[in-house]
């Protein structure tokens, strides 16, 4: 199987200095470097489209844009990329959500993958009028989905459950296609949600022996309801032509680490529900030392962000051996991001994907599109 490369849509701002925000915390001052704009978001997308990423990634939360709106709008300023939206269902209703999705299918020319967000932090979902407690939540996912995927196969939909309540609801439309359901969480509640529902499982950049303990969990939950899951992960990147220049960026993204803001930051982040998120501060403990925790694997843009807070750094060559390696357990789809996110598609776009071209690994989403020959540092 060809692998499969996502980007992201900073819709809580970019900038040259990581963006921090997200899992209850705001996004910090560097998020105002460069704005949100359509116009901003588009050029993202366009340069994602032209370089081979088959889709991009929105966040949900109080800290950034709403992605369904975001996305529908830079949807018409790009062809082929597709939208992996973030969204929470405990917002909206699921006969209204399943609509909107086929309304989005329709109007993008099938764009659209969901990223299903249950919500990891209580204070954040109350203050959406949301007061279920962290497995209520996800049981009412499952409801949720349960139904959104009923009316997408044309059935009609009636529950009353332990959450939900609809009675004879359907779609006068489908969606076409039927959009695949990315899912996260590291708690039992979360894997057997994803295990019911989801299409692909996605986890955040740990190292790759916690990432294959993961995917065991979850493969194995899934056997027990007859199904089978493809799997993804969240990650970072900073690549360069040669490793002492993608470590010289990861120095001088931490420089600019305020310590008052990573003392915040991880005061904030301590107080996460999320086992996830407990499970990203763990690789870290709040300290600027020994970030690397795996070859290339760094943990340092966890120290100002929450969610997915370790980067894949090195060279071009070594970036791709680490995909490689996360590949061999199963990893199938990776979803990546770089500050600034404009000019880190490139470094990897025409860096890494070559590579990986070159060795059959992967091939560009459009037919005949012609992959740039990897490039060779220069040596005397």
């Amino acid at each position: 199987m060809s692998l499969t490369f996502h980007w992201f849509l900073p819709t809580n701002g970019d900038s040259r200095h990581v963006v921090g925000g997200g899992h209850g915390t705001p996004a910090t001052a560097s998020g105002r470097d460069r704005p949100p704009t359509v116009a901003y978001l588009s050029q993202i997308a366009r340069a994602a489209e032209q370089l081979g990423f088959a889709a991009a990634l929105t966040p949900t939360g109080a800290w950034c844009e709403d992605a369904w709106l975001t996305t529908a709008m830079v949807s018409q300023n790009s062809e082929r990329l597709k939208f992996l939206v973030a969204f929470r269902p405990g917002s909206v209703s699921p006969t209204l959500a399943a609509q909107m999705a086929s309304t989005f299918q329709r109007q993008s020319g099938g764009r659209l993958l969901l990223n299903v967000v249950t919500g990891g932090e209580s204070h954040e979902q109350r203050a959406y009028g949301d007061f279920l407690d962290k497995d209520a939540r996800y049981r009412r996912t499952g409801e949720f989905l349960h139904i959104v995927r009923q009316l997408w196969d044309g059935k009609s939909a009636d529950l009353d459950g332990e959450f939900l309540r609809v009675e004879d609801a359907k779609l006068s439309r489908l969606p076409d296609p039927v959009p695949e359901v990315y899912f996260g969480g590291s708690s039992p509640a979360a894997g057997e949600v994803a295990a019911k529902y989801a299409d692909v499982y996605l986890t955040w950049g740990e190292p790759p022996a916690q990432v294959a303990g993961k995917i065991a969990w979850i493969r194995a939950l899934a056997a027990e309801h007859g199904r089978t899951l493809r799997f993804g992960i969240r990650l970072h990147v900073i690549t360069r032509d040669t490793a002492a220049e993608a470590w010289a960026e990861a120095d001088r993204l931490l420089d600019g680490f305020d310590p008052e803001t990573v003392r915040a930051v991880q005061a904030g982040l301590a107080r996460s529900e999320s086992e996830g998120q407990q499970r990203m501060l763990a690789l870290h403990g709040g300290s600027r030392e020994s970030l690397e925790i795996h070859p290339n694997l760094w943990a340092g843009i966890g120290l100002v962000r929450g969610g997915a807070g370790t980067a894949l750094v090195g060279s071009h060559d070594e970036v791709a051996e680490r995909i490689k390696e996360y590949h061999a357990l199963g990893i199938d789809e990776f979803v990546l991001s770089g500050y600034p996110h404009l000019e880190e598609a490139y470094w990897f776009g025409e860096g890494v994907l070559p590579r990986l071209a070159a060795q059959g690994l992967w091939t560009h989403p459009d037919d005949g599109a012609s992959v740039p020959s990897a490039q060779v540092p220069f040596t005397s």
